[in-house]
């Protein structure tokens, strides 16, 4: 099983209203699926230049790596180079919290899920607040 782009765009719109909910700073969702290829992303109004690349990029290195940027920054806080290395090899890779992997009831990996605009810790409660909201499961860690 593999992530719909139905799903994606209820992940979208589900972590959206969170943001909006919370009081947030316009958010910038990015959806890809278990291969690291965007399936849908939408930038809020008023959201800053380049939250696409780092939406992009806390997604990107969850899934590659198959852990969420939240582990990932704990990673880098103890394996500098090894983060470091590994960004070179995969590329895109933002080891900060707000990029969740996504899974289906059965644990499978179906893709993953970044946010960027607001604290790293608030982005990270919207991209589960959308995973969650489509009935899946999201991994932060």
């Amino acid at each position: 099983m593999s992530l719909t782009l139905d799903q994606a765009r209820g992940i979208i719109a589900a972590a959206r209203t969170h943001g909006q909910e919370q009081g947030l700073k316009p958010l910038t969702v990015v959806v890809l699926d278990a291969g690291g290829h965007v399936l849908a992303v939408e930038r809020e109004d008023g959201s800053s230049t380049k939250r696409f690349e780092v939406a992009f990029g806390k997604a990107h290195g969850a899934v590659s790596l198959g852990l969420g940027s939240r582990a990932l920054m704990a990673r880098a806080e103890q394996q500098p180079f090894f983060i470091a290395a590994v960004t070179h090899a995969v590329g895109a890779l933002v080891p900060v919290p707000g990029g969740v992997l996504v899974h289906d009831a059965a644990g499978d990996l179906l893709g993953a899920v970044g946010v960027s605009g607001d604290t790293s810790d608030n982005d990270e409660a919207a991209a589960v607040a959308g995973v969650e909201a489509a009935g899946l499961v999201a991994q932060t860690g």
